[in-house]
């Protein structure tokens, strides 16, 4: 530590950190795990997914926890099992092969957190460091009371209780730590089991039954895909949005804070709560394929919230329903070119689509008969939300100033409409005549003279956020403004297949900020609301490709670098494609995809 108490550059706890296309997701709903090259656990909270983090390392900060080949001149790689975040992280050295295979378990439990690592050597003897050293609270609290009792290795960091199995030669190092050298025969494997808990813990760690839940789990999560677009991407969208998504029902927006969407401008935000437009994208996304628990968990969330707050309805929750902390600075340097920020300010914004992305997702959900009582009340509550407050400036999707974003009207036009069509959420009001009157006075306010929909009723400019509600039926297919804003989009807001949000300014594209992932699969989607199946799935084909090596997505994606930008990995990216994968599935194969 410095003088300051922050991490020292040089300490040998604070490595090098990896660009961010080379990490990977472990994740069990509660809480998760990036996993670097090296073996590294680069970031995990613990108990909850806001919760002060045990190994900070991709911040800067200390804590640790490697697994990996004693020889460093190795060439690294790994996959996810299919349909799962089970990884298998692996090295090829100059005389050995060596995996190293990783997860949460599941079922996963708030209180606890369960990290399975085994490693096998695939071919040759193989010599494996393990160093251990969890550090809560973001590094402040070290391991303490270290102790050997009946085969596990105990210890408290801060609040919480370890346990840890498997290490046999352990050693505790001059750090505090635990470390120790495995050799393992060729064929050999070696499982490691850590535990973190909110209180002591005296159940037998046993990793075969562990693994076995585990998988299981996993398979009974994540369908088939079988007639989508692009089944195992699809079946790993499945697989993030199982991972991000709570047994409280919140879907975090992302598993980690302050990852730079561009260095050193101070775009750098926590995204570790539930933003309910993102689990409306998920939920929507789900409901396209088919039913499935995903989309339960979204209209659960999404009603209990809208039920507790009514038209005060906040755009972000905790995963268990609270407010978001207020923005707080962390006692970490934080990645490069980042922040060390945690805590959001958008939780006190007013953000008017969410109510009308609600009312898609409940609408969805009524499609499948999957839309209860209390789902049906809270639908009822978010359309006479949108009566009384449409007419309001707010921050909008990109949360920004208050002001009367065009996008925002257009989402509650869809959502009113959807509403309407299904009796189990109408009321008294008649939900599509509001729809026609915000539609009439949005088109009177934000339609361009030259026939597009511009951003807000003083800003003439595009916006690649308009593609989604176009998409979805605000207008009719055959209105011209909806070809005429696709295709203001595409003059002035994409560049080498990739598309972007918005102008900043007089900014080349790629300058102020990268390419929206998103946006690029919005395009897809209203594309193909066009009919023009083919180049839809060109759209749908670039944008996909634009993942890490690990199949994640970051919110943005640097276009002339080729890197991830922005916190990992962005939930509603993989929402949109699933969402796609699985209406040009249907496509692709002559039949109909769920409709709108």
């Amino acid at each position: 530590m410095n003088a300051s108490g922050m991490p020292d550059h040089t300490d040998a706890a604070a490595r090098e950190p990896w660009v961010l296309r080379d990490y990977a997701l472990i994740a069990d709903g509660e809480r998760g795990a990036l996993v670097d090259p090296r073996g590294g656990i680069a970031w995990l909270c613990a108990p909850a997914w806001h919760s002060g983090a045990v190994f900070s390392g991709l911040m800067g900060g200390p804590g640790r926890f490697r697994v990996g080949p004693a020889d460093h001149w190795n060439v690294w790689g790994g996959y996810y099992e299919d349909g799962t975040l089970i990884r298998v992280s692996r090295w090829v050295t100059a005389d050995t092969i060596v995996c190293c295979r990783e997860a949460l378990a599941v079922p996963a439990d708030t209180g606890r957190v369960v990290l399975l690592r085994q490693v096998r050597a695939e071919r040759g003897e193989a010599l494996v460091d393990v160093d251990l050293d969890v550090r809560a609270d973001y590094g402040r609290q070290a391991m303490a009371d270290v102790r050997q009792e009946g085969g596990l290795w105990r210890a408290r960091s801060g609040p919480h209780h370890l346990r840890f199995s498997g290490g046999d030669h352990t050693h505790v190092d001059e750090n505090g730590g635990l470390s120790a050298r495995l050799r393992l025969p060729e064929g050999g494997v070696h499982d490691l089991v850590l535990e973190i808990a909110t209180e002591p813990q005296d159940a037998p760690l046993r990793p075969h039954a562990l693994w076995e839940a585990t998988e299981r789990w996993w398979r009974e999560a994540v369908p088939d895909c079988s007639g989508t677009a692009a089944p195992r991407d699809t079946r790993m969208a499945y697989a993030v949005l199982n991972g991000l998504t709570s047994t409280h029902g919140g879907m975090v927006a992302a598993a980690t804070t302050s990852l730079p969407e561009r260095a050193d401008t101070g775009r750098n935000y926590d995204y570790r709560y539930a933003w309910i437009r993102d689990q409306c994208y998920a939920g929507i996304a789900v409901a396209a394929h088919g039913p499935h628990r995903l989309l339960d968990r979204a209209v659960g969330f999404v009603a209990d919230r809208i039920l507790e707050d009514g038209p005060r309805l906040r755009p972000a929750y905790t995963v268990e329903g609270r407010p978001p902390p207020a923005e707080h600075s962390l006692p970490v340097v934080g990645y490069p070119g980042g922040g060390d920020r945690a805590g959001n300010r958008a939780g006190r914004q007013f953000q008017l689509d969410a109510f009308g992305e609600a009312l898609q997702l409940f609408a969805a959900a009524a499609r499948h008969d999957a839309l209860d009582a209390r789902g049906a009340k809270a639908a009822r509550l978010a359309a006479e939300a949108v009566a009384e407050r449409w007419t309001e400036p707010e921050a909008g999707l990109w949360e920004l100033e208050e002001r009367w974003w065009t996008h925002s009207r257009l989402s509650c036009v869809v959502g009113l409409r959807a509403l309407e069509q299904h009796a189990s959420t109408r009321a008294s009001g008649d939900w599509s005549r509001l729809a026609d009157r915000i539609l009439d006075a949005t088109r009177e306010r934000c339609l361009h003279p030259d026939g597009f929909w511009q951003r807000a009723d003083d800003d003439p400019g595009p916006d690649a956020a308009l593609l989604l509600p176009l998409a979805r039926g605000a207008v009719e297919r055959t209105d011209p403004t909806l070809a005429r804003t696709r295709s203001e989009v595409l003059r002035r807001l994409t560049e080498d297949g990739h598309v972007y949000r918005f102008r900043h300014g007089d900014k080349p594209l790629g300058d102020a900020e990268g390419a929206f992932l998103l946006c690029g699969f919005m395009m897809a989607l209203t594309t193909h609301a066009q009919g023009r199946t083919a180049e839809a799935l060109r759209w749908f084909e670039r944008t996909r490709s634009a993942c890490g090596s690990a199949g994640l997505f970051a919110e943005e994606y640097d276009v002339a670098q080729r890197q991830l930008r922005g916190n990992l990995p962005q939930g509603f990216v993989h929402a949109l494609l699933l969402e796609c994968s699985a209406r040009f599935g249907g496509a692709q194969e002559g039949g109909a995809s769920e409709g709108w």
